[in-house]
């Protein structure tokens, strides 16, 4: 789920990303004609190319990568379907590669593109001195407003407030990696507006404010760590920059006020839509080469890009100037995605195979040798996929495993929460976890900010969230 997992994605909106993947009767029973039993795992290798290429192309080769990155897309995508038309035979792959994008990767991108231009029109103008308890305080709104306009969209709003918050301190890479953390991914864990994969649940039965009140003690567990750990590591750098020379801030202290507030009924416009689709069922499709297309997403869809555009009518030019916008970040998002889904059919295909397909190993591991569920299990499972996979998929495959019935998994709290929150929590550990990430990623970087490697920034995640999810196993799933 690469950036799908960047995808994963979309948040409030992007959770909207999972309205996407539920567009589908969810995520197609049997991988829309692909026989994941006969895959080997052999076709996990070209996913596992294109997180490579995204992975060391900034790092090792940054000129051929900025200038070429749509190419590498290209390739690893044909890489998938050229071999699978002649094993799969070309029907089928047709049939799976238009599910794909017509069913996920474009209402991903229209959603992604929507909150990617109606936030970068909302300008939190003026500025403020970063101090450690500025910055927490920062991020925190940021986190908290996230479970309601969705984790992309509060990546988008917030970002670049804090980036110029403190664009005069030499050690700053650190706030933008605990942004990504709480804003991009932990945040949006209250509401199923919040992540893309507790909007699926909704969408699947799941009640919404089931989410509310079964993951607000682990999620507030969670903050609470990692905003003590961010200041501790904040205080640190602080200090040690009282010895060094003075940067200049480019862009000084000034009186903090809203603009752009046009775009606010415009979030909402896009939140009402996912929500009328999830709603309204009037029983009307079109069938392309075996993909049904409803009418209410094909609706919400067209809403949301009704909404986009209005947007960038309604916004003064100088808000989106001011806030740094530029389409580029959204471009090599697109363009990368795409091949992400592409590259992520057959990898779907053998995880709905479940036991008889050549992951069968790792699918066994939810279930104890009783025959009761493993939450711990589920909780880890669930999150390590989240983390280089789409959360949204990889939360309905566990979903699925569970038995899939929704009212049953609200009366097992534990199994339902550990699936949950290990699709939400740790898409954080990856650039590619969670649609956000590698938009606040592209976004810093070009702001100046020296963001780490793919590995280097999963250097911070090992070192600082697996240790905080353990203590979340320990306390909740074990």
């Amino acid at each position: 789920m690469l950036l799908s997992r960047r995808s994963g994605l979309i948040a409030a909106a992007t959770l909207f990303l999972a309205g996407l993947v539920a567009a589908s009767p969810a995520f197609a029973a049997e991988t829309h004609g692909i026989d994941g039993t006969t895959l080997s795992w052999l076709w996990i290798l070209p996913f596992a190319g294109i997180l490579l290429s995204i992975a060391t192309g900034p790092v090792l080769y940054p000129h051929l990568w900025e200038h070429h990155y749509g190419k590498f897309a290209a390739f690893w995508s044909a890489l998938v379907l050229i071999p699978l038309a002649i094993v799969a035979g070309p029907s089928p792959t047709t049939t799976a590669a238009l599910h794909t994008l017509l069913l996920e990767y474009i209402p991903f991108i229209i959603l992604l593109f929507a909150l990617f231009t109606i936030a970068g029109g909302i300008l939190v103008a003026g500025n403020i001195h970063g101090t450690p308890l500025m910055n927490a305080l920062l991020i925190l709104i940021g986190t908290v407003i996230a479970s309601f306009v969705g984790t992309t969209g509060a990546s988008m709003i917030m970002i670049r407030p804090l980036i110029r918050a403190n664009d005069n301190r030499p050690f700053n890479v650190h706030v933008v990696i605990f942004f990504i953390f709480l804003v991009s991914n932990i945040g949006g864990a209250f509401t199923p507006l919040g992540d893309p994969p507790l909007f699926v649940g909704f969408l699947r039965g799941v009640d919404f404010f089931w989410t509310t009140r079964h993951l607000t003690e682990e999620t507030l567990t969670v903050i609470a760590i990692l905003i003590t750990v961010f200041l501790v590591i904040d205080f640190y750098f602080h200090f040690r920059e009282e010895g060094l020379p003075k940067i200049k801030d480019p862009t000084p202290d000034k009186k903090v006020r809203i603009r752009g507030l046009p775009n606010i009924p415009l979030l909402a416009g896009v939140v009402g839509a996912i929500l009328l689709s999830a709603a309204w069922r009037p029983g009307i499709a079109v069938h392309i080469h075996g993909v049904e297309l409803q009418l209410q997403n094909v609706a919400r869809d067209a809403i949301i890009l009704v909404m986009a555009l209005l947007s960038l009518v309604v916004t003064r030019k100088e808000y989106r100037a001011a806030n740094g916008f530029e389409w580029g970040p959204i471009l090599e998002v697109a363009k990368l995605f795409a091949a992400i889904f592409i590259c992520l059919v057959p990898v779907a295909a053998i995880l709905q195979a479940g036991e008889n397909g050549s992951l069968a190993p790792l699918v066994s591991l939810v279930t104890t040798v009783d025959g009761t569920p493993n939450n711990l299990a589920y909780f880890w499972l669930t999150g390590s996929l989240s983390s280089f996979l789409d959360n949204a998929p990889t939360y309905l495959v566990f979903f699925d495993l569970a038995g899939g019935d929704a009212h049953r998994l609200m009366a097992e709290v534990a199994t339902l929460a550990a699936i949950s929150s290990g699709a939400v929590f740790m898409g954080a550990n990856s650039y590619i976890g969670n649609a956000p990430n590698f938009m606040v990623y592209a976004i810093a970087r070009r702001r100046g900010v020296k963001m780490p490697s793919f590995f280097g920034y999963m250097a911070w995640s090992v070192s600082i969230l697996i240790p905080t999810f353990l203590v979340i196993s320990w306390l909740f799933f074990d």
